[in-house]
């Protein structure tokens, strides 16, 4: 049941994350700012044709019901 190898596994396993952790490469400032604005207008822009699209199937379904 309480296997001494299973609770030496939780040390190398929080070892390995810290190495893993620190092999991460965080972008810098301008390249953050510069992401966050293009996926900020881009869902604007997918919005927008959205809404578009809802209200020309609106319009042509209320159309086509008043047949």
């Amino acid at each position: 049941m309480g296997d001494s190898s299973e609770k030496q596994a939780k040390p190398s396993f929080w070892k390995g994350l810290k190495s893993e952790y620190k092999k991460i490469t965080w972008p810098d400032r301008k390249s953050t700012i510069k992401q966050s604005v293009v996926v900020a207008v881009i869902s604007i822009i997918l919005g927008l044709i959205i809404a578009f699209l809802d209200y020309v199937f609106k319009y042509g379904v209320n159309f086509l019901a008043s047949l």
